[in-house]
């Protein structure tokens, strides 16, 4: 799939106000600063689409990117930053459960960990609910530019181990710098979304 046009569609705070139609859905998921935005910019070759913060806990919305004019790239609020106000804080796990249990055009999820770190609380239990409901799922490990190979190496395993990450779901190594995984993220958005290899 070659990525074409890419727009901000819309910003969503319940499933009320999500897109209307049947346009299939992909969702980005990670805590607050893993790199959601920047992967998301990446992936369409725009920079400033999606946008970037060194503040974390920014997103506190659902953001709806259309891709191709076919289908939605979805970035989620990133969850677990302590500044966040305890009532948005409080807001973020029903809203976010809600759109991962009803909504239908969500086709798959794409769940971001920071290669640097163990995986947290967080990052274990939002994993957890993709399993209990049954979701299409990948991790991909950003920030990979940060760290040696054999650093990177023993962060994989810590990671797989941490989550029990199931084999079903494929574990990508991803740099928003230097592109790294950009290719094997859009083949998987692809299975995901039932396109063959030419987009259609």
């Amino acid at each position: 799939m070659k990525i074409i046009t890419a727009e901000f569609e819309k910003t969503a705070v319940d499933l009320k106000s999500c897109p209307a139609g049947e346009r299939p859905e992909i969702a980005l998921a990670g805590r607050s600063n893993v790199g959601k935005s920047s992967l998301l910019n990446k992936l369409v070759n725009r920079k400033g689409l999606a946008r970037t913060s060194n503040t974390p806990g920014r997103t506190q919305a659902i953001n709806f990117f259309l891709i191709n004019g076919g289908f939605y790239l979805v970035d989620l609020p990133g969850y677990g930053y302590a500044r966040v106000p305890v009532q948005v804080k409080a807001k973020w796990g029903p809203m976010v459960e809600k759109y991962l249990k009803e909504r239908s055009q969500l086709k798959g999820v794409l769940q971001l960990v920071d290669v640097r770190h163990r995986p947290t609380e967080q990052d274990i239990q939002f994993y957890r609910w993709l399993l209990h409901f049954g979701l299409p799922a990948a991790v991909a490990v950003t920030k990979c530019d940060k760290l040696s190979r054999n650093q990177i190496n023993k962060q994989i395993k810590i990671i797989k181990d941490a989550l029990e990450l199931k084999q079903e779901h494929p574990l990508v190594l991803f740099s928003a710098l230097s592109g790294q995984g950009r290719d094997e993220i859009i083949n998987i958005i692809e299975e995901m979304i039932g396109l063959d290899g030419t987009g259609q």
